[in-house]
């Protein structure tokens, strides 16, 4: 019983990787499907519907629900006209420290990994988005060219979100699909111990992404130059409300097209006239309209009208 303690601790311990008990205690809001390791695992179908989602309306969301603070700014890109969402894998990069560097290189090494920047990728799977504080490293500092995001690609399909610098990113533009948010560009690369400008601290532990406090399995929406974080407890709420408010649009304009209402009408709360009017609306409408017939019922069922 001690030895299986034991060799439980030891595989927590690898790679600088979160516990499971650990991670599932920092994510206590999830009550859904989980990896293996603990990561809060939204779905696949959750993930398509988010695709449209607005920066705007995740953010109206999310801060009514008390999370103010879930949106970065300022990349640099690659593929800037696609968007990028996926399930948050994160690693946690600190400034070189010869001691702290050999101590995990050699734990690492003993249980046969080689190169710390490349222990996140190995656990990558597809809809994942690698999430890397790396603190805006540059001289030295790239720990990710075309031969790693090539690698992440091949495993999860999408691209990333890395607080440093890349090298090699015309090799990394050539990827099709590697949506990805960077912050800066250098020709040099992480060559521990020779260059030991980063070291890798933690692997699917909460981080920080300029302003932003990152957890694993937060839902990562890149688009129009910013990156947004969603919990993954809010997500299905973001997605939902988001499509709500597409719907409502197209009513309201289709609405004052018509004459049916005024703009002062429509742009203030609606009367209980107009409310039954969008109800009868989508009942109509419902095959036609750019959310799926699943999720319109869906809202139906939630109305009074």
């Amino acid at each position: 019983m001690i030895l299986m303690v034991l060799v439980g601790l030891a595989t927590q311990l690898i790679g600088q990787q979160i516990s499971k008990e650990e991670l599932i205690f920092l994510t206590p809001e999830w009550k859904g499907e989980r990896f293996d390791d603990g990561r809060p695992k939204v779905s696949d179908a959750l993930l398509e519907r988010i695709k449209s989602v607005s920066v705007e309306e995740a953010w109206a969301v999310m801060k009514n629900e008390g999370y103010r603070y879930q949106i970065a700014e300022d990349w640099k890109m690659i593929n800037p006209d696609s968007v990028l969402v996926g399930r948050a894998v994160t690693a946690t990069f600190m400034p070189g420290r010869p001691d702290v560097w050999k101590a995990i290189d050699d734990r690492g090494k003993a249980q046969g990994k080689r190169g710390q920047n490349t222990w996140p990728v190995d656990i990558l799977v597809k809809g994942d988005v690698y999430v890397a504080d790396q603190f805006g490293a540059d001289k030295d500092g790239p720990t990710i060219g075309d031969n790693v995001g090539n690698a992440i690609f091949a495993k999860t399909g999408n691209g990333i979100v890395y607080d440093g610098a890349l090298r090699d990113v015309e090799g990394l533009m050539e990827i099709g699909g590697f949506t990805s948010y960077y912050t800066s560009y250098d020709a040099s690369h992480h060559n521990p111990p020779g260059d030991l400008n980063t070291m890798l601290i933690g692997i699917n532990q909460p981080t920080r992404i300029r302003t932003v406090t990152v957890m694993p399995g937060d839902v990562v929406l890149g688009k129009m130059g910013v990156v947004t974080f969603i919990p993954a407890h809010l997500a299905e709420k973001v997605a939902t409300t988001s499509e709500v408010v597409r719907l409502r649009d197209m009513f309201g304009h289709q609405r004052i097209k018509e004459g049916t209402y005024t703009a002062g009408q429509i742009d203030t709360r609606w009367s209980d006239e107009i409310e039954k009017d969008f109800s009868k609306w989508l009942n109509e409408h419902i095959d036609e309209l750019p959310v799926s017939r699943e999720q319109i019922q869906e809202i139906l069922k939630k109305r009074t009208w």
